[in-house]
């Protein structure tokens, strides 16, 4: 009877008990058998031999018990803690008296370096490829920035390194702290909400990440793809000093500055007071030396100037001109005359030649001009044979004294 009610589909009618419920779980559980899983352990308790602990999957929000019991705990070649991330051979169990699923552990081993180098090595690729390591991207850092906010561990060394470098440096310097885990399950959620908040400050003018020193699985919070996303969306500059000098977390591509420990960290940010009053001092100095070179150089120009005669004596160059300008004028009047002689005698000379040939003059020399006399009396055509001219012709004479009207007498022989 109690088979075949276990067989029977539960109803309102005739409900299934709790118990049988449970076993029917369990039974389904058993038959997965043995499964390989991966995580990270969160939780390693050992009482009695036994160990008791939880897995956590490496991606999402899912966490399992386990327990590894003696016999097995005995033949592990490895020492586990929590945040170490394993590969584990595990078989599910459901108790059905608690009502509670766990896992039993029968082989356990850490994740190998060279798949966890595989694995950081394709999240490169594809950040790489989506240009978040390129350099144009990198911004420059603030010359002394008004506030530092710093993401690191609670009272840690990387911590004190810092601040203690920095204000070394530059005593007045400010910083907002973020505190997060720098390892484990929590540090990539924390640090990646830590470079989130100080981004949105106003005042934060610029972001370190830091973090001592530690082996390989502990530095991986810092190569979460979380943590580097966060840190290429930031608007404020970020410095990435994790670990010394020989780690190199991707965070350090995606940084604008890597500082390779946070001492250096805290000399990459902020200046030197000392040596920036020194360079105060020697660029004083440099201008002090070159104004002064500059005024010396001027003044000898300006005692060569004064010097020269014409500010020496700037009478002097009047007089010379004066004087130039009176030889100038006695020339041009020598010139002057020497032309109005040359010029009255040449119309002497041209007077004359012109009386010499001047019918006037041939006149005066007791000669007479014939003409016919026109129509209205006056005189006409110069007259030059005697045959133009019969007795009783009206003919008018130019004399040298006057013209005189005469009438032409009978031609004579001869």
């Amino acid at each position: 009877m109690a088979a075949a009610a276990s067989n029977a589909p539960a109803t309102r009618e005739a409900p299934w008990p709790v118990g049988l419920m449970s076993e029917k779980i369990a039974a389904w559980v058993d038959r997965l058998g043995q499964v390989w899983v991966e995580g990270e352990i969160t939780q390693w308790q050992l009482r009695g031999g036994h160990v008791y602990g939880k897995l956590r999957d490496l991606s999402q929000d899912a966490t399992v018990s386990f327990t590894v019991w003696r016999s097995v705990a005995q033949r592990l070649t490895s020492e586990f803690a929590q945040g170490d991330r394993v590969i584990a051979l595990v078989k599910p169990n459901f108790w059905v008296k608690g009502g509670s699923l766990t896992v039993q552990v029968f082989e356990l081993s850490h994740v190998g370096i060279g798949e966890l180098l595989e694995r950081l090595e394709r999240l490169r690729r594809q950040l790489q490829s989506e240009g978040l390591f390129a350099p144009e991207r990198k911004r420059p850092l603030p010359f002394l920035p008004n506030l530092i906010g710093l993401v690191t561990g609670r009272d840690s060394d990387a911590e004190k390194d810092v601040i203690r470098n920095a204000t070394l440096r530059w005593p007045g310097v400010r910083f907002a702290l973020h505190y997060a885990a720098v390892q484990g399950e929590r540090a990539a959620a924390e640090v990646a909400a830590g470079i989130e908040a100080l981004d949105r400050d106003p005042e934060v003018d610029i972001i370190v990440v830091a973090r001592g020193g530690g082996d390989f699985q502990n530095l991986l919070p810092f190569s979460d793809e979380r943590v580097l996303r966060a840190a290429a969306a930031a608007t404020t500059p970020l410095v990435s000093a994790i670990g010394h000098e020989a780690d190199r977390p991707l965070l350090d591509e995606v940084a604008d500055l890597r500082a390779s420990t946070p001492t250096d960290a805290a000399k990459r940010i902020v200046p030197d007071v000392g040596e920036e009053l020194a360079g105060l001092d020697q660029a004083r100095a440099r201008m002090s030396a070159r104004l002064g070179q500059l005024l010396s150089h001027e003044a000898d120009r300006i005692a060569q100037l004064r010097g020269r005669p014409v500010l020496a004596a700037p009478e002097r160059i009047v007089d010379e001109r004066a004087e130039e300008l009176v030889r100038w004028i006695a020339r041009g009047t020598e010139l002057a005359d020497r032309a109005v002689e040359d010029r009255t005698r040449g119309l002497a000379e041209a007077r004359a030649r012109l009386s010499a040939l001047s019918p006037r003059a041939t006149l005066e020399r007791g000669y007479a001009i014939a003409q016919l006399a026109d129509e209205a009396g006056g005189a006409g055509p110069v007259l030059r044979d005697p045959v133009d001219a019969p007795e009783g012709t009206a003919i008018r004479l130019s004399l040298a004294g006057g013209r005189l009207a005469v009438t032409s007498a009978a031609a004579a022989d001869g």
